[in-house]
């Protein structure tokens, strides 16, 4: 029997395509890409064990729990990202983080309409930004009189503000003025999320390529699927929490070095490149961590597109050319040690070593992109029945 291409495969199991590549990306379906084409093939012996059982198989990779949630948000198929449909790079190019968000939210793309405000509160100066982040999300909510409003307007007007207070949360000078952003061919915007985080990030003067390079992170990281901050809030969102509290579910993972603080280690790393060199540098981080920090995503074996446009766009920007030159001297040395490409850590960590940011840039940049996301899983979430999430638990010793 000739093997089987996406779309048979959803025939004959009855189910859509996305969720065909949503158990090719956990392990419970093996693909195999056709030479010359991006086309996946399947097994069909594969395909009919799994008709038979009528559920997923047990993943073949080890200690990971198998979960699918049908969504209309974000598909990860064929090393292409898609926003409720279109491709999340070109996005990334041609719409501003507050359009992208709007996208994922209700649908709604429309143009720049006008900067988003703040709550007014007060902040605590706590020496650490994730801290001063977790402070304005609690104070918001404290001050917000109708967060049990659950419908997607209320949804999403709530998410404007608390986004807006997330990001005043990080530290700026007084009197200093956001940079403005360029998307595509338009006039520049003032007043936009990214020249608004840039300023409280960078003591550098506001270069429009690494301001648009900015926007472009923010949009490729509002949403990725059911990461594990994503099904955090998820989850939250399930048992009807308000949104506040769906923001705070997801920070808790996001604060994880495998997950939101990935790309602090992979400043590091650069930074040491840029001072010794590739190989010591590599070297370093393997011995220090046991993995290379920026390098290799399970999802894309042929390399993470959200890395790849990053840095196309940083290259252009011509911002940092000894950061540039380190980058891909990393690149090509990590190729030959260990056949992994960059992901969108490394990207990360390279937007903000350029543009004179702090380690933990990444991570700041990493979790006000993916608040977005959060919501937009919520506002999803909040029209499904409740209760959906209940695992169950099974005695190791019954197992043996």
């Amino acid at each position: 029997m000739s093997e089987l291409t996406a779309r048979e495969v959803a025939a004959r199991l009855g189910i859509k395509i996305d969720t065909v590549y949503a158990y090719t990306s956990r392990g419970v379906l093996q693909a195999r890409r056709e030479p010359g084409s991006r086309q996946s093939l399947f097994d069909p012996e594969d395909v009919e064990r799994l008709a038979r059982r009528g559920r997923p198989r047990r993943s073949t990779r080890p200690a990971v729990l198998d979960l699918v949630v049908e969504t209309e948000l974000t598909t990860i198929a064929e090393q292409r990202i898609r926003y409720r449909g279109r491709d999340a790079c070109r996005m990334a190019n041609s719409h501003s983080f507050e359009q992208a968000a709007r996208w994922l939210w209700n649908g709604d793309d429309g143009d720049f309409a006008h900067p988003w405000e703040a709550y007014p509160i007060s902040i605590p100066d706590l020496p650490r930004v994730r801290d001063r982040i977790r402070a304005a999300v609690i104070l918001s909510a404290a001050g917000e009189p109708f967060r049990a409003d659950l419908s997607t307007g209320a949804v999403a007007s709530v998410a404007e503000s608390l986004i807006a207070t997330m990001v005043s949360a990080v530290s700026a000078e007084p009197g200093v003025r956001a940079a403005r952003l360029v998307v595509g061919k338009r006039a520049p915007i003032r007043g936009s999320i990214a020249g608004r985080l840039w300023s409280r990030l960078s003591p550098a003067r506001p270069a429009p390529g690494l301001v648009g390079t900015l926007n472009a992170a923010l949009v490729l990281l509002a949403d990725h699927e059911l990461a594990a901050s994503t099904l955090a809030a998820r989850i939250a969102a399930s048992v009807r929490a308000d949104p506040f509290s769906v923001v705070l579910a997801g920070l808790g993972p996001m604060a994880g070095s495998l997950h939101g603080g990935a790309s602090a280690l992979a400043h590091k790393m650069l930074a040491d490149a840029v001072a010794r060199g590739p190989e010591p540098a590599l070297a370093n981080a393997l011995e220090g961590h046991g993995h290379l920090p920026g390098f290799g995503h399970l999802l894309y074996p042929d390399g993470d597109p959200r890395a790849r446009l990053l840095l196309e766009m940083l290259r252009d920007s011509n911002g940092g050319a000894p950061v540039a030159k380190a980058a891909r001297d990393l690149i090509y040395a990590a190729r030959r040690h260990s056949g992994t490409e960059p992901n969108v850590d490394f990207s990360l960590a390279v937007l903000s070593t350029a543009a004179r940011m702090p380690p933990t840039a990444g991570e700041t940049i990493f979790t006000i992109a993916r608040t977005a996301g959060w919501i937009a899983h919520a506002i999803e979430e909040y029209a499904a029945p409740p209760l959906r999430f209940r695992a169950r638990a099974v005695s190791r010793q019954a197992l043996s």
